[in-house]
């Protein structure tokens, strides 16, 4: 009787365990869902539609350079460093600085 009681004991242990790990599993993705949409609000307030269009077929090449440009773009926004609403171009001219340069790769044969 005792070795059910203390099994029971560490079976309601473990369910707890589950169910706390499962409540913050829930608090962050809630929060990384709401980091998210001011991500994008912001992003839409200073982006043109075709600017965003063309950031978003960037990401689907380089994920990682995307989120440093964003996170960039953000940063210049929310110190007041963007005065106008950034165009097509004016994206284009930031990707030219900041995206990795190709590399002409020559193959000779012998």
């Amino acid at each position: 009787m005792e070795e059910e009681d203390e099994l029971e004991a560490i079976r309601r242990r473990r369910l707890e365990e589950i169910q706390r790990a499962q409540a913050e599993r829930m608090v962050r993705d809630q929060q990384d869902e709401q980091v998210k949409a001011q991500r994008e609000m912001i992003l839409r307030q200073i982006l043109t539609p075709e600017a965003r269009e063309r950031l978003a077929r960037i990401e689907l090449a380089y994920p990682e350079v995307t989120e440093n440009i964003e996170n960039q773009l953000i940063v210049l926004a929310q110190s007041g460093r963007v005065n106008k609403v950034i165009d097509d171009a004016t994206l284009r001219d930031i990707l030219r600085r900041i995206m990795p340069q190709k590399r002409d790769i020559k193959i000779e044969r012998r």
